[in-house]
């Protein structure tokens, strides 16, 4: 299925999400900004998409690192007006690191400011559809995701993947996920799509088989929390190395430890020492072809 001439789709990986950028009659507006080290190809993707115009607009689904954090960059070179969900508002509003997980995920974002803010319910005019904002929980207790019923487009976010959805962070802390995850996942199945535009990967139309996957794996992880820790660990730590390409390995116990996440899911589900804990998260990326060991680096691997 082709995409509407209106939008645009920059496929970015998994340090950055990706980014949708609408052009249409009365301006133009860009889905998620992509991690702060990405902040050059950022900026380089959507100058060269708009050519002439401005940035009208930036949205963000939710506020996870990879997802926003390109928008101070963003504000600087273009002014654009900026929306969050609302549950947000007042983290960003006194900039609270704890509230907004980038001191609990061990991840970066500068400071940006907000103008206006979405909730379950609205409808945007973005490249000249009509998107209906509808709330997503799970992967992110405040998360959005856009759905145009005229072309069957759905902006999915972190909720739902070609092959999953994003980490259940909020089990990490004892509060709420496997259940809301579910529920977004019946929303969607709910919803006529012809097209998915993931947070990460590539769009898709295999619908069907998309939310079969995804609810297998519901099952799964919620039948054992530990198996969401032990994702979400390794989550993280494939997280820094897509960032720093390469980790002495005697400082990863460190930097594990100085990861609120990563302790709060070893105290509640795994309850190992410190090495122990980094051993096996290494051991895992190893296994898996995520990561290589060069000597005394462990070494990002795509």
């Amino acid at each position: 299925m082709k995409l509407p001439p209106s939008m645009q789709v920059f496929e970015r990986g998994w340090l950055s999400s990706n980014n949708i950028l609408f052009i249409g009659e009365h301006g133009s507006a860009l889905v998620d900004s992509g991690y702060v080290t990405h902040n050059a190809q950022t900026l380089a993707l959507v100058a060269h998409a708009l050519g002439d115009r401005p940035l009208d607009r930036l949205i963000n689904t939710h506020l996870h690192s990879d997802h926003c954090g390109g928008n101070a960059a963003l504000q600087a070179a273009y002014g654009c007006r900026t929306t969050i969900p609302a549950a947000e508002a007042e983290a960003v509003r006194s900039w609270n690191p704890d509230a907004l997980s980038y001191r609990a995920t061990g991840q970066q974002c500068p400071r940006f400011r907000f103008d206006d803010t979405l909730t379950d319910g609205d409808v945007l005019r973005l490249g000249d559809m009509d998107w209906r904002v509808l709330g997503a929980p799970g992967h992110d207790p405040h998360s959005l995701i856009l759905y145009c019923a005229e072309q069957r487009i759905l902006i999915s976010a972190d909720a739902l993947w070609q092959h999953g959805f994003g980490v259940i962070f909020p089990e990490l802390a004892g509060e709420s996920g496997f259940a809301e995850t579910r529920a977004t996942l019946e929303l969607i199945a709910s919803l006529d799509i012809a097209l998915v535009i993931p947070g990460h990967g590539a769009p898709f139309t295999d619908i069907g088989q998309a939310l079969e996957t995804a609810f297998s794996r519901i099952d799964y992880l919620s039948a054992d929390p530990r198996r969401n820790a032990e994702n979400a660990l390794k989550v993280l730590l494939k997280f820094l190395l897509l960032e720093r390409q390469r980790v002495a390995l005697a400082e990863v116990p460190q930097m594990l430890a100085q990861i609120p996440y990563f302790a709060l899911a070893n105290l509640r589900y795994l309850r190992l020492p410190e090495a122990v804990l980094s051993d096996w998260v290494i051991a895992q990326l190893l296994r898996a072809g995520a990561a290589v060991v060069e000597g005394d680096m462990l070494v990002n691997r795509s």
